[in-house]
């Protein structure tokens, strides 16, 4: 089983466009061309790690397979791939 440091998603996320709101957790929200989407995950304040079963939680929430959101976490997705990807799949509109 792996798991990810948060900080590490965190800032993975917003290099690919999201935008932190703060709640009872960290909303984060996918911006497109100035624009807020409803593509969205959270992360919990007091997390300092996510293992497999959140990891997969969160590709799901944001429209990835689980080897999607690695490849979006370690940067090979890029941010333009992302939402190409995104609006392929009717996710968003542009």
């Amino acid at each position: 089983m792996s798991t990810r440091k948060t900080e590490d998603i965190k800032q993975a996320l917003t290099t690919k466009g999201f935008v932190i709101s703060n709640t009872h957790h960290e909303m984060y929200w996918l911006y497109a061309n100035g624009k807020k989407t409803s593509v969205r995950t959270r992360i919990s304040h007091g997390s300092t790690e996510y293992d497999d079963r959140f990891l997969g939680l969160m590709a799901k929430q944001v429209g990835l397979a689980r080897s999607e959101f690695n490849s979006l976490l370690d940067c090979p997705l890029s941010k333009e791939d992302y939402r190409d990807l995104l609006i392929q799949r009717n996710k968003i509109k542009i």
